[in-house]
């Protein structure tokens, strides 16, 4: 857990908490925020959004890597999801490859609980051998 955060943690986290508000989780009541840091020092959010049609629903990683897309950023940096309740909350196997396509070795992922403890991991420590992850950066 981090004690002393930097102030891209406190960014992040600002960014990711305020999209989790936003969540559409009236199936499973987990409302969960992401936040990323692209290569050009630009910040995307996106909560998650669920679907009656299950599994037709979106993760809050899934829309942070669609608006940094729209934006026109190709490299994730750093991505922190947050929480609703006071258990860290990685990304689901879908989403670490979707973060893969985006991310290299260095890509820091960080996951935060409701209270704000900080757990971070390289993102290959999440998925170490995810599906064209042998791109050059």
């Amino acid at each position: 857990m981090t004690l002393n955060l930097t102030a891209e943690h406190k960014m992040l986290l600002a960014l990711a908490t305020k999209a989790q508000k936003n969540a559409h989780a009236p199936y499973s009541n987990f409302h969960v925020g992401a936040a990323i840091l692209d290569e050009n020092a630009q910040h995307h959010a996106c909560c998650n959004v669920e679907n009656a049609a299950y599994p037709l629903g979106q993760c809050a990683e899934a829309g942070a890597i669609s608006a940094m897309i729209a934006a026109g950023s190709k490299q994730i940096k750093q991505i922190l999801i947050v929480s609703p309740n006071n258990n860290f909350c990685p990304p689901c196997g879908g989403c670490r490859q979707k973060i893969a396509e985006f991310a290299n070795a260095e890509t820091e992922v960080h996951m935060a609980t409701k209270s704000g403890d900080i757990k971070t991991v390289k993102f290959t420590e999440l998925l170490p051998l995810a599906f064209g992850f042998d791109k050059k950066d």
